[in-house]
């Protein structure tokens, strides 16, 4: 039938509905929305760059504010393109051996393809292996080479990280690892990102050793305040509102199953706030900023891996710990002269194994002493790959290009001696020590 608009213009009047038809609009719009949900996840992680840029610059000394701005976005920039270059194929191309990907590199195969949702699925996944990279900045800062420092952005993004990622999460895309035929269960990456961040890290502060004036003769720990609370909490708000694109984006799918996950990711946090200001406050005699800070990452670092299978009640059990186990680890790594500026070993490191372990321990689905030996496998993988290959990664720059930055530079400060620049041109510096 025909359907006369005017004078010579004829229309043909719209077809009769048919099921078929319906299913496949239907299935259109839910692919549609995938893609912006998984688009507009992938934008909000980005956004976390800020949120460590900012915490890393507010915890460290005002003359090396600069640099830490420099650290976080050139982790990004060297990241993102060696994660293009070779990442992206070792973690998620065709994996035979269940070790590691062996195509993908460059991202063929999917462009000349026409392969649209691979595209979003690569924009999801580079903005988490930058996040493995700039957890380690924190750790080594105030006394690290520039230099240094994109040699092992580069390594941690673009084989670190995406060797150990295939071994849990390969079969997103095409490969097939073996952390996760066993079941492993880390939804978003209490282990995968941020354990593999905090091992490199831990490996980071160890081979460049504490910052002068850090510890006394004796060994007792001496405070170097941060220059900029207000920074740091501002950078926790980011982080925290970027969270819901880590955790609930890990869906790569616009579902309701997101709702359950942003509840978790709210409660987790303010858990791990409150239970690491109450430790804080027995320990120190006041109720601290700065480790009620650590303590709300600590906490959302916990409910990484369990946000999608834990109940909110468990989501809370998981965050009160988190926070808890924070400030007891920055008090012990201070005890054993193991300097982390930021506390990043500290959130990431021990919030990542006890995430890993809540996933499995308050699982809705039921308890099962069989998943824990499993969570534990995982947590034990981790830390030998990413610890050892970052000790070596750190030992091999320190023989080459050097590691850490002479007396003098470090006690006049990164900005002025790495960069040529001062992060604060117009106020001095005693005036935001």
């Amino acid at each position: 039938m025909l359907a006369c608009l005017g004078p010579g213009v004829a229309l043909a009047t719209e077809e009769v509905p048919s099921l078929a038809g319906n299913a496949l609009a239907i299935a259109r719009v839910q692919t549609n929305a995938d893609y912006i949900w998984t688009l507009t996840a992938a934008a909000l992680v980005f956004l976390m760059q800020a949120g460590f840029a900012m915490v890393c610059g507010g915890f460290t000394q005002a003359k090396n504010v600069g640099n830490m701005m420099m650290k976080n976005l050139f982790d990004f920039a060297f990241g993102a393109l060696a994660f293009w270059m070779l990442g992206f194929g070792l973690m998620f191309g065709t994996s035979p051996s269940g070790w590691f990907g062996t195509d993908g590199f460059f991202l063929s195969g999917y462009t000349a393809g026409g392969d649209t949702w691979t595209l979003a699925f690569w924009m999801f996944q580079v903005v988490f292996a930058a996040a493995a990279a700039t957890i380690v900045a924190g750790a080594v800062a105030e006394r690290i080479r520039f230099r240094a420092y994109i040699l092992y952005s580069i390594a941690v993004a673009g084989f670190i990280y995406p060797v150990f990622g295939s071994w849990a999460w390969g079969g997103l895309l095409n490969g097939s690892g073996w952390l996760e035929g066993l079941g492993f269960i880390d939804f978003a990456g209490s282990t995968v990102v941020h354990s593999v961040g905090a091992w490199v890290a831990l490996a980071g502060a160890l081979v460049v050793g504490p910052r002068i004036g850090k510890y006394a003769p004796d060994g007792t720990p001496r405070a170097i305040p941060g220059h900029s609370l207000p920074l740091a909490t501002l950078g926790m708000f980011l982080l925290w509102f970027g969270w819901y694109g880590f955790n609930a984006g890990s869906t790569n799918a616009a579902s309701t199953d997101v709702a359950l996950i942003a509840v978790n990711t709210t409660l987790a946090p303010a858990a791990g706030a409150v239970s690491a200001m109450v430790t804080s406050w027995l320990l120190f005699k006041k109720p601290d900023l700065g480790m009620s800070i650590n303590g709300t990452l600590g906490g959302l670092v916990s409910i990484t891996a369990g946000c999608a299978n834990l109940n909110p009640g468990g989501a809370v059990l998981a965050g009160l710990v988190g926070g808890i186990l924070v400030v007891l680890s920055v008090v012990f790594l201070d005890r054993i002269r193991i300097d982390d500026p930021v506390g990043a070993v500290s959130v990431h490191g021990a919030g990542g194994v006890w995430g890993t372990l809540a996933a499995g321990l308050f699982d809705a689905n039921g308890f099962s002493l069989g998943q824990i030996g499993v969570q534990l496998t995982g947590i034990a993988a981790c830390f030998i790959w990413s610890f050892g290959t970052g000790f070596l990664l750190f030992k091999a720059i320190h023989a080459t290009v050097g590691l850490r930055v002479s007396a003098e530079d470090e006690l006049v400060g990164l900005d002025v001696t790495e960069h040529g620049c001062k992060g604060y041109h117009d106020i001095t510096l005693s005036a935001v020590k």
